[in-house]
This record gives C-alpha cells, structure tokens and sequence, in this order.
C-alpha cells in the first residue's frame, strides 16, 4: 500500500510539472517556439512533410511485417516436410 501512495505522489507530481512546463517556456520566449518566427509557408511544408511521413512509415512497417509472416509460414512449412519425411523420423 505504502508503494502504490508513493507511485501515485511521484506520477501526480510529475504531471502537474508536466501541464505547467508549456506555459512557463511560452512566457520566456514572447510566445515563440525553439524554431523562432515562422510564415504560413512553413507551416503549410511542415504539415505536407508530416503527411508523407505517417503513410511512409506505415507502408515500411507493413512490408516488413508480411517478409516476417513469410519467414514464418515457409519455417512452419518445413517444419512440416521434416516430420512427413521418414527419413528424419528416427529410430530403427
């Protein structure tokens, strides 16, 4: 019980820390951002790049996943072929 109080003080003050930070960093810059001052031109490239990105990413992770699921059905497979096989039965 003492553990559960203690996890519950730290996360509660971690994120009162947390929800306070932006505000504070906003006031010392004059409401700019690390990058500076930025034009709608930015802005628009910034969105089109991250537009790109999600579908990029999602279509390399997708491809990764089926040469996995590939890898694993020809390995079952042969799994398969080697327990048919009588030659790799064993025994007399």
């Amino acid at each position: 019980m003492r553990r559960a109080r203690i996890i519950w003080l730290l996360s509660t003050a971690l994120l009162a820390l947390l929800a306070f930070a932006p505000a504070a960093l906003a006031h010392a810059g004059g409401g700019e951002g690390f990058y500076g001052p930025v034009n709608d031109a930015e802005i628009t490239n910034t969105m089109f790049i991250i537009i790109v990105f999600f579908p990029t990413i999602i279509i390399l992770f997708s491809f990764i996943q089926s040469r996995l699921e590939k890898r694993k059905h020809a390995r079952i497979d042969a799994a398969k072929a080697r327990e048919a096989n009588v030659d790799w039965r064993g025994g007399w």
